[in-house]
């Protein structure tokens, strides 16, 4: 009897094991996700004489990123990019945490091969983030998305400035430039966002009601902070 129960505990305790070693490898997954984005946002704001205007950067609400988006095909092609979205509280000016998110396009034209290209949603306005804290939305159906001014100079910027509700940027092999995603749609990943903090937020819940705790000790979480300290609202 005993030694059933011994093994028994053993059992239980080989699959807590297993359980918290799982979630432990999800959430490092959502950890890398947010630790390159902070490493594309940089890049891109360092570009020489190609980043984003700084006028531009000054004046969004939240910002979104895609790292690594697969884009490719042979006549027919699509991308698929997983990132996050973090926004800005309008009266403290602090950052929200990262929610999770997805952006998936389809394409037809003369294309061949593949590349993976980094992506950025600046969000100008309560419009375009209202877009954002949605399940989904279909970019140029639902949301004005422009393809985003480059270069330092703030006067290029300045009729996106009044009128655009998201501008979109990407970066493939150094090159760095306003992209197009007319059809792309972004969805809220609440899969991601349940096995990075333990439960299966929307956007919103972690955008405006702020309700999730951030995980302790998180390196990848405080670089993203770090970078959005350092480049947005200069």
């Amino acid at each position: 009897m005993r030694l059933q129960r011994g093994a028994s505990t053993t059992a239980v305790a080989l699959c807590l094991a297993l359980v918290v070693t799982a979630a432990a490898s999800a959430q490092s997954n959502e950890a890398d996700r947010i630790w390159n984005s902070s490493n594309a946002l940089r890049q891109i704001m360092t570009a020489e004489d190609a980043g984003v205007p700084n006028a531009v950067m000054s004046s969004v609400d939240a910002i979104a990123i895609f790292p690594s988006t697969i884009r490719g095909g042979f006549i027919f092609g699509g991308h698929r990019g997983r990132g996050i979205v973090s926004a800005r509280d309008v009266q403290t000016g602090e950052w929200s945490l990262p929610a999770f998110l997805t952006l998936t396009g389809a394409s037809f034209g003369l294309q061949i091969g593949g590349q993976a290209t980094d992506i950025v949603l600046l969000i100008m306005n309560r419009r375009g983030l209202d877009r954002i804290l949605g399940n989904q939305f279909k970019i140029g159906a639902e949301a004005s998305v422009a393809a985003g001014p480059v270069g330092r100079s703030a006067a290029a910027a300045t009729d996106l400035l009044l009128t655009a509700e998201i501008l979109s940027y990407s970066r493939s092999r150094g090159l760095f430039a306003g992209v197009s995603l007319e059809g792309s749609t972004v969805r809220s990943d609440r899969d991601a966002n349940e096995r990075y903090y333990g439960y299966p937020y929307d956007t919103r819940d972690i955008i405006l009601d702020r309700q999730p705790s951030p995980p302790a000790g998180d390196v990848a979480l405080e670089g993203w902070f770090e970078m959005l300290s350092r480049h947005a609202r200069q």
